[in-house]
């Protein structure tokens, strides 16, 4: 079989195996959801070579699978779960097993032909990882000072303990992801440009490289609907609602927040762009998304041109 023959594929993912439903066939079946479950899905799928598979994003479970039949050259797009099932209930598919899942996504390729996008490999996943750790450390640095206050003298000791673990704990991160940058030539060169903008440090940078390796990749308007801060119409018939940001890599969008609200501040371009749409009358919750988007524009650009703050701003 060839391309043209139009193989689509649906795997439904779980921790311990990959459903997997093929269309036209019809075909149903399961592999453990390990190296070896790759290898005869590679077995199976590389004479074949599938137009499309579709997977869900499954917490990390689907990365294994998706990057083995990625790097064979088999395009895999890896997809939100509330898509796919808003998908299914338009279908009228309300039963849920994992077979009936891979069918629907299946069908859900064929029909909808989700674009593939380029996966993280091995280190991209390490780097995203050890940022995403760092992330935890720092929530559960933020949650013991706050409960520090509040806590009876017997247990105090034990809470700064753990403060004290958590610090060094973040420090190591710190160091790790430090050395970790300087593996990739294009991540440290990416990092450099990312921070010559005021408004985006160290933290923003990092989420950035591990969160979103399509920056730069992508025009203004796939971008921007990817992280989840395009505005997107809710319009029917004479109802016209105002249009509203929703879905996207909610990680990126949360760092991005904070670096445009120090941006507004201490970034020239972005402070008067941000004073321009208050004093036209919008909100201040609408004109920080504007900034966001904005900001992530020029990032975009920024990497996809290879082009520092101090070049790009005035372009």
């Amino acid at each position: 079989m060839s391309r043209d023959d139009g193989i689509w594929v649906g795997i439904d993912v779980s921790k311990d195996s990959l459903d997997v439903g093929a269309l036209p066939s019809g075909q149903v079946w399961s592999v453990p959801n390990d190296e070896a479950g790759v290898v005869q899905l590679l077995a199976e799928f590389s004479p074949a070579q599938p137009s499309l598979i579709v997977m869900e994003a499954t917490g990390g479970y689907e990365m294994l699978a998706a990057l083995g039949l990625s790097a064979a050259g088999i395009p895999v797009a890896v997809v939100n779960p509330r898509q796919a099932r808003d998908f299914a209930k338009a279908m009228g598919r309300l039963a849920k097993t994992d077979k009936v899942d891979a069918a629907i996504l299946a069908l859900f390729a064929e029909r909808i032909r989700p674009e593939p996008r380029p996966l993280a490999d091995a280190e991209q996943a390490m780097l995203k990882a050890l940022v995403n750790r760092r992330t935890q450390v720092v929530q559960m640095l933020v949650a013991e000072k706050n409960r520090l206050p509040s806590t009876i003298p017997a247990v105090k000791d034990h809470i700064k303990e753990h403060i004290d673990w958590l610090r060094q704990e973040q420090d190591q991160l710190d160091a790790e992801l430090a050395s970790y940058l300087q593996k990739t030539q294009v991540w440290t060169d990416n990092d450099r440009l990312l921070q010559s903008v005021p408004g985006v440090g160290i933290v923003t940078s990092l989420t950035l490289l591990a969160e979103l390796p399509e920056l730069g990749s992508l025009n203004r308007k796939q971008i921007a609907s990817l992280v989840g801060v395009a505005p997107l119409n809710r319009d029917s018939g004479k109802m016209h609602a105002r249009r509203s940001t929703w879905g996207g890599r909610s990680s990126v969008r949360a760092t991005l927040y904070m670096a445009t609200l120090v941006a507004t501040q201490h970034n020239h371009q972005i402070k008067i762009f941000y004073e321009r749409l208050c004093a036209a009358g919008k909100a201040k919750k609408v004109a920080i998304v504007a900034c966001m988007r904005k900001l992530l524009v020029i990032l975009n650009a920024m990497i996809r041109n290879q082009t520092p703050w101090h070049a790009a701003k005035t372009a």
